[in-house]
């Protein structure tokens, strides 16, 4: 019976999200191999570069290229096996073949085998380049003073790893030809394990690397958060002597502070992805799971003596600047309180001046008002005596002028202090 139902839409993303716990897949390897491995780190208009060059190389062999969104590819050329990745910061070139002289397995690397012209051609800054090679394990080879002539005769690292279905050993150190080498001794991987084993050591190289890229950062900014905490102690102590100006310690503190955050910005990309490698370090480290060859370090022992440190130092780092970035912000809000009770005190200081002017300005006022009613008064009084006079003159009433005036004075006084007194309300209603 057929399946009547149908799923809704699917999410733009389902697809690519479900496969990507198939992306990078590894490539099975039968020994004897030859692997050769670059890591460059591209800028924007390096990686569109890129494309193109990739684009340019499987033309060349009539192989068909990537898709534009695509991040990984693998293709078999004539004479190689090629695996391109393209991650964050970096893409790294896989090249493998299964042609090895055992007497001398690096004379001939598997790179030899890629066209040089378009090799030269390469865009980006190289960050590692590795050799590698799997060999089958013989009797001779186990011993591990035979494997180190593979590393001309340097102090060699390493482990029985995959459930001692194989040995893997390198000297951590940049040969002459400016490589780097691991030497694989198959006892009995299987392809995908041998394919794995190989991408987990690329890839333990590679995060090493590119974890430390903090490393000389952290080395410059050190003497420079010390300075920075030694100045905001300075600013700290004379915030507690009675007789500081807040205002221009809020103006260090304020360009302290714009100083901090512009080192935080500029190294926190840093810092996060140093640690985020050397987690990934970490994790592949147990993946190849080490047992101890007897005499010599394991790759994590070594790794984890020297890196440690450095990542450590990294961490610290960015620490202090956390740590101080939060001082400055508690020691600034602290400073900006003070400033603000100072300036309200000012503020209530020029309110009680402002109140004490406007009392005395009121004082002032009704003083003039009362002038005003006597002037308004007097010159009113003037009228009715000019006006009594008038009568007089012609006869209309035999009263004395000036005793008229007089008889009027209180009364238009009273008149004059209650139209007055009417305007006030009026005034005061409108506002």
């Amino acid at each position: 019976m057929s399946n009547l139902f149908h799923i809704p839409e699917n999410h733009s993303q389902r697809f690519s999200l479900h496969n990507e716990i198939h992306a990078r897949p590894p490539i099975p390897l039968k020994s004897p191999v030859s692997a050769s491995l670059l890591a460059l780190k591209l800028n924007t208009q390096e990686r569109i570069e890129e494309r193109n060059h990739l684009e340019s190389l499987c033309q060349r062999f009539g192989i068909n290229p990537p898709p534009a969104e695509a991040t990984h590819f693998i293709a078999s050329f004539d004479h190689f096996l090629f695996h391109w990745e393209q991650h964050g910061e970096f893409s790294s070139y896989s090249f493998y073949v299964n042609s090895v002289d055992t007497t001398e397995p690096f004379a001939k690397p598997a790179l030899d085998y890629a066209p040089m012209d378009w090799l030269d051609k390469l865009t980006g800054q190289t960050m590692l380049a590795i050799h590698a090679i799997i060999l089958p394990a013989d009797a001779q080879q186990l011993n591990v003073e035979n494997v180190s002539r593979y590393f001309e005769g340097n102090t060699v690292v390493g482990a029985t790893v995959t459930g001692r279905d194989a040995q893997a050993f390198t000297d951590f150190r940049i040969h002459k030809d400016g490589f780097s080498r691991f030497v694989i001794l198959d006892k009995k991987l299987q392809s995908q394990q041998a394919g794995r084993l190989m991408q987990r050591l690329f890839e333990i190289e590679i995060y090493r690397v590119m974890s430390l890229l903090a490393f000389p950062l952290a080395q410059e900014l050190s003497p420079k958060v010390s300075e920075y905490e030694q100045r905001l102690s300075k600013i700290t102590n004379t915030m507690a002597e009675p007789e500081c100006d807040d205002g221009q310690l809020l103006d260090k503190m304020t360009l302290l502070a714009a100083e901090v955050e512009s080192h935080i910005s500029r190294s926190q990309f840093r810092f996060g992805a140093a640690e985020a490698y050397y987690k990934i370090v970490e994790q592949r480290i147990s993946d190849i799971r080490e047992e101890r060859i007897q005499g010599i370090q394991t790759i994590g022992e070594f790794l984890s003596k020297r890196m440690h440190p450095a990542v450590s130092s990294c961490k610290s780092t960015s620490r202090r600047f956390r740590l101080l970035s939060e001082r400055i912000s508690n020691a600034s809000q602290l400073l900006r309180t003070r400033v603000d009770i100072s300036i309200e005190r000012q503020n209530q200081a020029l309110l009680t001046s402002m109140n004490l002017r406007a009392k005395i300005q009121l004082r002032f006022q009704e003083t003039v008002e009362g002038l005003s009613i006597v002037a308004i008064t007097t010159y009113i009084i003037s009228l009715i005596h000019s006006a009594a006079k008038a009568l007089q003159s012609t006869q209309l009433i035999g009263v004395n002028p000036d005793l008229i005036s007089g008889i009027a004075i209180p009364f238009v006084l009273v008149f004059v202090a209650i139209a007055a007194r009417r305007l006030h309300k009026q005034i005061k209603k409108s506002d």
